[in-house]
């Protein structure tokens, strides 16, 4: 994101109005003839367009163009490196801004951080070795990543469905009439908020799992022969499969206590 946020603000010289608008107009459409990060592009593929409830593209961008981004500590080096100016990034500081987390907030940053390290992990394993390869990870990895992200964070994390894979990640009751509100929100196109209910001394969070264009991959209707049979090999009594692209297939499902908020 800061990246991003350096190219269209440095390189392309874009006002706020400007920014928010390119930003809005490349998630509506994504094709490489239009991205201005073409080292990302040529390393990583175009990103899969996905499908947002309306003005919350506008409100990340605004966001992202208001407030300085977490920077690595590689990333001024490697602007640098590639022929830019030296580049102070424009905006309030986080930290000076006063956040009070609501139980969904939280709730959302362990399903984010959980998802980001999912993420990182799985798109190494199919840039390496391809799309078999990501079942292996799934099959192995999937479960222990989210455990460790749980015990990082002091809570349980479940990733769970109605139409699961692993028969660990089958939903029950409860998280199946959230998977049915979520899915009917997002057919309708609203706004998808996370749900958090106090029960006692704990917060039980939801949150939606959305399928986008790499999912398909091993989740869509036209699967590759070999990695169907692949699939089965894994996973006999599997469900996971038919999507499209922005459906929902499946929901986080997060407890932690309200003592760790404190």
């Amino acid at each position: 994101m800061v990246a991003i946020k350096a190219r269209y603000i440095d390189r392309e010289g874009y006002n706020k109005a400007e920014f928010v608008e390119n930003v809005k107009a490349f998630v509506a459409h994504p094709t490489e003839d239009k991205a201005l990060m073409y080292g990302a592009v040529k390393k990583h593929g175009l990103m899969p367009k996905q499908v947002f409830p309306e003005g919350s593209i506008e409100k990340i961008a605004a966001f992202m163009y208001d407030y300085q981004i977490e920077e690595p500590e590689w990333f001024k080096a490697h602007w640098e490196g590639h022929g830019n100016k030296n580049w102070t990034q424009s905006g309030k500081k986080m930290e000076e801004v006063e956040v009070v987390k609501t139980y969904a907030d939280i709730g959302l940053d362990y399903a984010l951080g959980t998802k980001k390290v999912l993420g990182k992990n799985l798109m190494e394993a199919i840039q390496q070795k391809g799309t078999m390869e990501a079942l292996t990870f799934c099959n192995h990895q999937a479960i222990p990543l989210t455990d460790s992200m749980a015990l990082h964070y002091k809570a349980t994390i479940k990733r769970v469905s109605d139409k699961n894979r692993n028969p660990n990640n089958k939903a029950n009751a409860e998280e199946l009439k959230y998977i049915d509100q979520f899915k009917k929100e997002l057919a309708a196109k609203k706004e998808i908020k996370p749900i958090a209910l106090e029960k006692e001394d704990k917060i039980q969070f939801y949150y939606p799992i959305e399928t986008n264009t790499m999912c398909l991959q091993c989740h869509g209707k036209q699967i590759k022969p070999e990695v169907q049979r692949q699939i089965l090999k894994l996973y006999p009594k599997d469900l996971a499969v038919g999507y499209d692209e922005n459906e929902v297939r499946g929901i986080w499902s997060i407890t932690f206590t309200k003592k760790s908020n404190e």
